[in-house]
Parts: C-alpha cells; sequence; structure tokens
C-alpha cells in the first residue's frame, strides 16, 4: 500500500512538473508572436535598392547558352 501512495505521488509531481514546462513553452511561444506580430519584414527598400521581379526575356537559344554555360 506504501509502495502505491508513493507511486501516484511521484506520477502526481511529474504531471504538474509537464503541465508547468508546457504552459511555460506556451507562453514563450505567445511572447515571441507578440514581439514579432507588427513587425514588417517587406517595407519598401531605401538608397540604391534594385528591383527585381520582373526577368529579362530571353530567346530560347540564349537560355540555353546561359544554361549551358552557368549551369543554371
Amino acid at each position: 500500500m506504501r509502495g502505491l501512495l508513493t507511486y501516484t505521488k511521484d506520477v502526481i509531481k511529474l504531471f504538474f512538473l509537464f503541465i508547468l514546462c508546457t504552459s511555460l513553452f506556451y507562453f514563450g511561444l505567445q511572447a515571441i508572436h507578440q514581439e514579432y506580430e507588427n513587425y514588417h519584414r517587406y517595407d519598401p527598400p531605401e538608397g540604391n535598392a534594385v528591383k527585381v521581379d520582373k526577368q529579362v526575356r530571353y530567346e530560347w537559344i540564349d537560355r540555353i547558352s546561359i544554361f549551358f554555360r552557368l549551369g543554371e
């Protein structure tokens, strides 16, 4: 009987430790989320930035030449 009581007490301690660690992890993630929620990653660039979203249209023979030269 004494062994069962000790075992139950250890299980309850482990359960509370698990709940405590899980709560700390959850609230840590919430704090990180709040920190980066309003972080603007896609602000317009400043200075001498070059826009890179438009590609130059090459003829197919030029593309093959670039492929063999550069391995693109």
